[in-house]
């Protein structure tokens, strides 16, 4: 399993992995992975048995029972997500009553000479009415608000990997791809429908602190999924698209990552997505008491029209957040900045983009600013985090939104969320959001409830 290991912290950048669960934007830097002891020699062989053989010999160990053995110790998955979805929006007479139910099942070969192969299926049925909830535009249910949860059946994952030992790490296929806290690649795991996509990945750690990263995308398998009646706007993405990320984590407080994601995007309602983002992010955490800690993150990106891209225009996006922990509480604040090419009256090119983020952990659960308004975003944000009796964690969050251009009141939301682990298998969750819009363009307010359940074997 060890290339399997180290494929995954590879492709996946030192990735959040929950995003949705935690209280902020930061991460902290994990500890350094511990090099395996060496083993004695073995003293009673009389010879020394050579290396794997390389992969001609695949074919000649496949009839010497080696390839089945690998499928034969290989592992199920299975998860299963029965959730219930209310929104309510006050431009809608009608509520959103979204239950439904995902089940994901998938395959992952033994390793075999570095090789591991995956395969997994994914369904989203609803239940009841697929007219309670407006599908994401896919079931010409327009007088109800948006749940982003169409009912869909399609391959969520499909690659072939290869490992040797901490110089490569390549996967090719239909895969999860998260980078960093999921703020410009992410598997939109918060949905029903995972976002996956068809690529190449590949990474290297020469040296032990140091992780080069490369992945090369021809298809984003969006949320929305591949069904029918989908407006164009929320098809996937026909892709041409390169990623590279560079993190040093060799201090011990603090983490340095630099980054370029060049997207070149194509849908049926064109390519306003393609885009190139140039930055990089410093992150940490340091103990300073036996039950206390302190983290903070700072983060600077700067974007531009990309490739076919209709637009002229030129953004930043900056993120500065400080934490503290004493157990068992957490807190912190921070403010997040999506900037604008455009002009006080909103006027201009465009707004900072992020395709093909996770985007429901950032700027309010309520998902309101999936799409960032034209004069820009500003978000200004405080958390607090308590476990309680019975390991039952609850996090609340306040955002204050404005314009980044001409400052206008976006409103504010409060966000809190509490989850409950039973046994090995099954997690519980309740949360709820509660937007309050100002100004134009988000003049009204939102309510959302989700009550889940989740089985992961």
């Amino acid at each position: 399993m060890g290339g399997l290991l180290a494929l995954t912290i590879l492709s996946t950048a030192h990735a959040q992995e929950k995003p949705y669960t935690q209280a902020g934007t930061a991460i902290p830097v994990p500890p350094p992975v511990p090099k395996p002891a060496a083993s004695a020699p073995d003293t009673d062989s009389k010879s020394v048995v050579p290396p794997a053989a390389p992969t001609q010999d695949l074919i000649t160990n496949f009839f010497n029972g080696k390839i089945p053995e690998a499928i034969a110790k290989g592992k199920f998955s299975l998860n299963t997500r029965l959730r219930y979805e209310w929104v309510d929006q006050s431009t809608f007479k009608e509520e959103a009553n979204a239950p439904t139910i995902r089940t994901r099942f998938g395959y992952t070969t033994a390793p075999l000479y570095g090789f591991q192969g995956m395969i997994e299926g994914e369904n989203i049925s609803v239940i009841g009415s697929k007219k309670n909830y407006n599908a994401a535009g896919s079931n010409n249910t327009t007088d109800r608000p948006i749940v982003q949860d169409p009912p869909t059946t399609e391959v969520n994952q499909a690659w072939l990997s290869y490992n040797y030992t901490n110089w490569v790490t390549a996967r090719g296929g239909r895969q999860r791809l998260v980078l960093d806290n999921h703020r410009f690649i992410g598997d939109s795991a918060w949905r029903q429908n995972q976002q996956t996509f068809d690529a190449i990945t590949i990474g290297s750690t020469p040296l032990p602190d140091l992780s080069l990263f490369y992945g090369y995308i021809w298809e984003a398998n969006r949320v929305f999924g591949d069904v029918d009646g989908l407006p164009p706007a929320n098809r996937d993405f026909d892709s041409d698209s390169h990623l590279v990320n560079v993190s040093y984590s060799g201090w011990k407080y603090a983490r340095i990552v630099g980054y370029t994601y060049l997207l070149d995007l194509e849908n049926r309602a064109g390519t306003a997505n393609s885009c190139a983002t140039y930055g990089g992010y410093i992150a940490g955490s340091a103990p300073v008491g036996e039950k206390v800690s302190v983290g903070y993150r700072g983060e600077f990106a700067y974007q531009t029209e990309y490739a076919n891209s209709p637009l002229d225009y030129g953004a930043e996006y900056y993120n500065i957040e400080a934490s503290a922990t004493i157990q068992p509480i957490s807190f912190g604040a921070g403010c997040e900045v999506l900037g604008t090419d455009s002009n006080d009256a909103g006027a201009g090119s465009a707004s900072f983009r992020t395709p093909l983020a996770t985007l429901h952990p950032f700027n309010g659960w309520a998902n309101v600013f999936l799409t960032v308004p034209p004069r820009g975003l500003r978000d200004a944000y405080g958390f607090v985090q308590i476990t309680l009796p019975y390991d039952i964690p609850v996090r609340a969050i306040y955002h204050s939104f404005e314009a980044d251009s001409g400052g206008a009141d976006f409103g504010q939301e409060f966000d809190i969320m509490a989850s409950k682990k039973f046994g090995k298998y099954w997690t519980v969750t309740a949360k709820y959001a509660h937007y309050d819009g100002k100004e134009a363009p988000v003049r009204f307010d939102v309510d959302k409830v989700w009550a889940q359940i989740d089985f992961n074997f």
